[in-house]
């Protein structure tokens, strides 16, 4: 593989990076809750890494021919955003509250994280989507191999891209205790709002 096509790879999915969606939202409440940001967003990278095996593997081609399995990914993926944008905003997000407790929960954050992304089929589809599109079956490298690395390159810039939401909300909402718990709302919502989108979705289709 070039240079060429992965910084034509890089400049595809960064699109995807920094639009807001489900792993936004987490990041954000991440940030908000102290200092969990690092094992939080740890946690939806593991989630791409498993699509990324995934799809190299052709496994994601098995389930996109039967509509069940996807139906069943997409349901519990729904379900998860839907619990968690919930209880976001029955219990809202301060910043001095939850920062004594955070250091005793990074478990519990990664495991969430990854639920996250891991469950959401949207991140499942852009992989078996984009991933073939920059591979060469001629080229050096094995075909796994292309798509495993570009899924790398895909997951480093989520890495950078969420750090940097979860960090900056921490930081301008730490003394806002009042925009922190109406941010923390506007994420619990968003992840609602998501669910209900993959869910009509499912029915409608």
């Amino acid at each position: 593989m070039t240079l060429s096509v992965f910084v034509a790879f890089w400049a595809v999915s960064i699109l995807f990076v920094i639009t807001p969606g489900a792993d936004w939202a987490y990041a954000i409440s991440a940030g908000l809750r102290g200092r969990v940001v690092i094992p939080a967003v740890g946690g939806l990278l593991c989630g791409h890494l498993i699509a990324t095996a995934i799809v190299a593997a052709g496994v994601g081609t098995l389930v996109t021919n039967h509509p069940f399995a996807l139906s069943v990914l997409t349901v519990a993926g729904a379900g998860y955003l839907l619990w968690l944008g919930i209880n976001m905003l029955a219990r809202p997000a301060t910043p001095h509250a939850d920062c004594i407790q955070a250091s005793s929960s990074w478990k519990r954050w990664v495991l969430k994280g990854l639920c996250v992304s891991g469950l959401n089929p949207k991140v499942f589809l852009l992989f078996l989507a984009l991933l073939p599109q920059f591979t060469d079956v001629a080229a050096a490298w094995p075909v796994p191999m292309q798509m495993i690395a570009l899924g790398l390159i895909h997951t480093l810039s989520c890495g950078v891209i969420y750090l940097l939401v979860g960090f900056a909300s921490q930081a301008v909402l730490k003394a806002r205790p009042a925009a922190a718990r109406l941010v923390s709302r506007f994420s619990g919502m968003a992840m609602i709002i998501i669910a209900a989108i993959l869910l009509s979705e499912q029915m409608l289709g």
